[in-house]
């Protein structure tokens, strides 16, 4: 495994980690002071309705937006704490039933568990997207350093990212002893080779956080109300991403400096002498090549080493990728092997595109056709092989006969071109606008309908000065017939505050 650093950028009202993997951008995460994510935090809620048709209820829990509690997401109100089952959310092929299940089926009736102005204590589990609330769900996790601590369902895991079946084993049983009754604990990848001192240490914290949100919810009197923040992105990026791998934490602020070896220093002490204070003149992101690769991984065309490119169209709740083989001509290759290198570096891309923008929901890649299916298996595995880096849950469809990928990817917060940029206010997002002559033939047709409301000899057309200037030179001879055919005078009159599409007729 290669070496990575961590960059940190602290800036006014903004903080920004990068991930370099070997020197290249790998992964943003991006915090601002008033647009903090939620997710990972705890709410007392309130329930506001109860949908039997969709299974679900929403939840206020103090957002702009209720959020959306699906049954299944519901801690079963009829098991005590000491009859729970361990039940695998998927990241761990270890787990085994250990009692009856907290968790609700999709078919028991929500109304039967949950009722209006009722209190409930929720999890945010994914932040709301576009106009989407917050996911939220009963099953509380809250993750440490090596631990993920889930005090209402009662499982051992294992990270699937640790392979060797000894370690595996031994990490169990360590984790069979120490965990308390009724709930699961899940290893994270960082905890292999790790002691049992180390582990309990961990476990205790996360203990000592639950019985600190117990208390706190006892003391709440009314709902909504945060009973639980998740760490700052500074923290959370030191207890997420700070692997084996990483040799060096860059940080160009003093006092978050401080702040972090303090927070390494009871979180994980040896990683504390990582930390270096960033004093160069230039800003740190330029420094390390991050703002242009940044605005190179952002843009809709993405150019491939060879020449050919990818184009990257995200749309509410699917991304489409399409594979071009652009300027590459493959240098006397067959045009088989040509087609067979593109998509291979695209494979590579498309891996690193969706992990650094952090696109998630349905996601369809648009690989050039190939012929022998051994080639279009070739490309897939290679595709596969680079998704195991990243760390949300994919999965995907093998290529069909048309070059065609299905997959997903699980989606938990925004992503990094929604956060970073908005619609134009120009084309309102879609990025089209009619042409110069599409508008000025539509006021010329709009010159005829209202030619008998408007006063005077003439008529006034107010626009923009380019469709004004449409009028007087490539459409001259419409505007004489259309000015003879209503028997009136038009003239033009440019506005630069005017929108492309803007005009409106007066009389004069």
């Amino acid at each position: 495994m290669g070496q990575s650093n961590l960059v940190i950028n602290v800036d006014v009202g903004e903080t920004r980690v990068a991930l370099l993997e070997e020197g290249a951008l790998a992964e943003l995460y991006i915090e601002r002071t008033r647009e903090r994510s939620p997710v990972g935090n705890v709410y007392l809620g309130k329930v506001t309705r109860v949908l039997p048709g969709m299974q679900a209820a929403f939840i206020d829990i103090g957002l702009e937006r209720a959020a959306f509690l699906h049954v299944e997401d519901v801690v079963n109100p009829h098991i005590d704490d000491d009859e729970g089952e361990d039940e695998s959310d998927g990241g761990d092929e270890d787990a085994k039933p250990a009692g009856r299940s907290k968790r609700l089926t999709r078919e028991t009736p929500i109304g039967d568990v949950l009722k209006e102005g009722q209190s409930l204590l929720v999890q945010v589990a994914k932040a709301p997207i576009g106009t989407k609330g917050a996911r939220v769900t009963s099953h509380i996790s809250l993750p440490g350093r090596y631990a993920v601590l889930t005090p209402t369902v009662d499982h051992v895991g294992v990270s699937k990212r640790i392979g060797r079946d000894r370690e595996r084993k031994r990490l169990k049983e360590i984790i069979e002893a120490l965990k308390p009754a009724g709930m699961g604990v899940i290893i994270r990848t960082v905890a292999s080779g790790l002691t049992k001192k180390s582990l309990k240490q961990d476990i205790a914290y996360l203990l000592r956080t639950w019985e600190e949100i117990q208390n706190k919810v006892k003391a709440t009197r009314k709902a909504p109300a945060l009973i639980y923040a998740d760490l700052d992105l500074i923290a959370r990026s030191m207890r997420d991403l700070l692997s084996d791998e990483v040799t060096k934490i860059v940080i160009d602020d003093e006092d978050e400096c401080e702040r972090l070896m303090r927070f390494l220093g009871a979180f994980a002490p040896t990683k504390a002498e990582l930390v270096r204070l960033y004093r160069g003149t230039e800003p740190l992101f330029d420094e390390y090549g991050i703002e242009d690769e940044i605005a190179r991984s952002l843009a809709r065309k993405v150019p491939l080493p060879s020449g050919g490119y990818l184009v990257i169209d995200q749309a509410e709740a699917l991304t489409a990728i399409d594979v071009n083989t652009g300027r590459f001509t493959g240098k006397g290759k067959s045009v088989n092997e040509t087609i067979v290198q593109t998509n291979l570096e695209a494979a590579r891309e498309i891996s690193f595109q969706l992990r650094f923008r952090n696109i998630g929901g349905l996601i369809v890649l648009d690989f050039i056709d190939m012929e022998r299916s051994t080639d279009r298996d070739r490309v897939f595995q290679k595709l596969l092989e680079h998704l195991k880096k990243d760390k949300a849950k994919t999965t995907a469809v093998r290529i069909s006969e048309l070059g065609l990928v299905e997959m997903t990817r699980k989606r938990t917060q925004e992503s990094l071109g929604r956060l970073l940029n908005a619609p134009c206010f120009y084309c309102d997002g879609t990025g089209m606008l009619f042409s110069k002559t599409t508008v000025a033939h539509e006021i010329l047709r709009q010159i005829k309908r209202e030619k008998d409301a408007l006063p005077g000899y003439g008529i006034v057309v107010n626009a923009h000065p380019a469709i004004c200037d449409a009028l007087e030179r490539d459409e001259k001879e419409s505007v004489k017939e259309v000015a003879a055919r209503v028997r009136r005078r038009i003239r033009c009159v440019p506005h630069n505050d005017y929108h492309l599409e803007q005009y409106d007729l007066n009389g004069e």
